[in-house]
């Protein structure tokens, strides 16, 4: 079953919105990690440039204090970005700055190391960036300025028709397809699994008929609820009137119909609270945050809905309504609601009961 599912999500060519929640969704995973890249890449530009600096002779000048200072504060801002478009910028800012301060450094060792240490620089940035969640314009823009900052033929003296000029260009060459190879399958298969947990979650948590929350989505959402002890919590329990007798006289397909119209009234007058289809024709929402009057304004409300729908074959419903007080179960609720639905049914259907003790 597993394949076959995904299987049929490889087939499909994601749409622009789920990708753009594929992006989000991973940059906010792998924020944490975009961090320790940026720090760590920091620290090793950091120790090199001491190197050279006193080792080598170059000294600690102010432009170093100067790049400490930008790539720290764009570190600082990557704390506090929470788009992932923004990270697309951000980290062509930290590239540009970082491959410019390491130019800088290896200039500051002997000629005929630099060509080797340019190279492994570039080898270095096209893999850190080739992990991070950034946008394809954003990571050929970054392997652009790579290239064009920690060029391996500028101030080297190495020629591209030289030897070593040709050995560097063969390495170019294949280090940039490997890398752009990595990151374009890496994406794909990201996304084809973002999707897959996508429509397993769909189908794990949405009904399929209904297009609504299924009972597992329902109990897992209003226990949630219940644990936040929001004041004025109400469960409403709804079964669709003479709904066997639309299935045995008009036949399953007519009362697949009738459950995706009740199923649509409660989706638009229900923004905002749970709601969900516990199964066969029983539906439940659960309201927070009104008090009594305002809850039973919302039940006959999707009574006078339902009942004064003029589409073929109409039917209506019976509401069970029971204020949830603190320290009630979820499973005491929906038994409460259930015998105020009973009582709905009992006394002519059409209308909600508000449950009572006596009942």
């Amino acid at each position: 079953m597993f394949k076959t599912i995904e299987a049929h999500v490889r087939k499909q060519v994601a749409p622009a919105a789920l990708r753009a929640e594929f992006r989000q969704h991973e940059f906010e995973a792998m924020r944490p990690f975009c961090l320790l890249v940026f720090c760590v890449s920091i620290l090793i530009w950091l120790v090199f440039d001491l190197i050279v600096s006193f080792l080598g002779g170059q000294g600690f000048t102010w432009l170093s204090c100067l790049f400490i200072t930008l790539l720290g504060s764009l570190t600082v801002v990557l704390r506090f970005t929470r788009r992932s478009h923004h990270f697309d910028v951000l980290n062509l800012l930290f590239i540009a700055s970082i491959t410019l301060g390491m130019r800088l450094v290896i200039e500051g060792i002997p000629l005929a190391l630099r060509p080797v240490w340019l190279v492994l620089g570039v080898s270095t940035v096209l893999y850190a960036v080739s992990v991070l969640p950034v946008r394809r314009w954003s990571f050929f823009c970054a392997m652009a300025i790579t290239w064009v900052v920690l060029n391996p033929f500028y101030h080297t003296r190495i020629g591209p028709d030289e030897l070593e000029g040709a050995m560097l260009i063969s390495y170019a060459v294949f280090l940039s397809g490997l890398v752009i190879y990595s990151y374009l399958q890496m994406r794909k298969a990201k996304l084809h699994n973002f999707y897959l947990s996508k429509v397993l979650l769909d189908q794990a948590y949405v009904d399929a008929l209904t297009e609504i929350p299924n009972r597992r989505s329902f109990m897992t959402q209003a226990e949630r609820q219940l644990h936040l002890a929001t004041p004025g919590q109400y469960l409403a329990m709804i079964d669709i009137d003479n709904f066997k007798r639309v299935n045995d006289r008009f036949g399953h397909d007519v009362g697949d119909e009738v459950l995706k119209r009740v199923a649509t009234h409660i989706k638009a007058s229900m923004t905002g609270y749970e709601f969900a289809r516990l199964g066969g024709e029983e539906f439940a929402i659960l309201f927070h945050g009104l008090d009594e009057q305002s809850a039973v304004e919302q039940v006959c409300g999707l009574c006078s809905r339902v009942r004064e729908d003029h589409a073929d074959h109409p039917v209506t419903i019976s509401i069970g309504l029971v204020r949830v007080d603190r320290g009630d179960t979820l499973t005491a609720a929906l038994v409460r609601a259930d015998q105020a639905l009973y009582a709905a049914k009992h006394n002519g259907k059409d209308r909600f009961v508000l449950w009572q003790p006596a009942l």
